[in-house]
């Protein structure tokens, strides 16, 4: 069972580099923005924030599945994205189940899953306070 909690915690691990380096990226681009009221323009980089953020929770999602497809945990490879992506998004339809050994790994990807959404949703509030933030640093009189 240590084993199991240890890679686990091990392909969490792997899930935090990939998205600190996404979200690392996109802080980046984010700093160069300009702080022009531009609807469309600002309508298109919030798009692209949150296909960013969608890009990097399916890569996260491709690491699990990639483990369960090399430990034979899944079948093959479609299996496993699917019980992965119904995992790390908490959904959790129950249709497929890892054999017992390794239904430790498959809670844990939960919670690595439940992590990785609230980081992203709390760096696209910080994008958008961020964005308005810089309009709205005039004096209100």
């Amino acid at each position: 069972m240590l084993f199991r909690l240890l890679t686990a915690l091990s392909l969490m691990a792997l899930c935090v580099v990939i998205h600190a380096a996404g979200v690392s990226w996109a802080v980046e681009r984010l700093r160069r923005r300009r702080a022009a009221v531009r609807f469309w323009p600002d309508t298109l980089h919030f798009i692209n924030i949150a296909i960013l953020m969608v890009l990097l929770h399916l890569a996260e999602i491709s690491v699990w599945a990639g483990f369960y497809v090399w430990q034979a945990a899944m079948p093959d490879v479609p299996s496993a994205v699917y019980f992965s992506t119904v995992t790390y998004t908490t959904t959790g339809y129950g249709d497929l189940v890892l054999p017992a050994e390794w239904r430790l790994v498959g809670g844990v990807e939960a919670l690595t899953g439940i992590l990785m959404c609230g980081w992203s949703t709390g760096f696209f509030m910080a994008a958008v306070t961020r964005l308005y933030g810089l309009r709205s640093t005039a004096p209100d009189r």
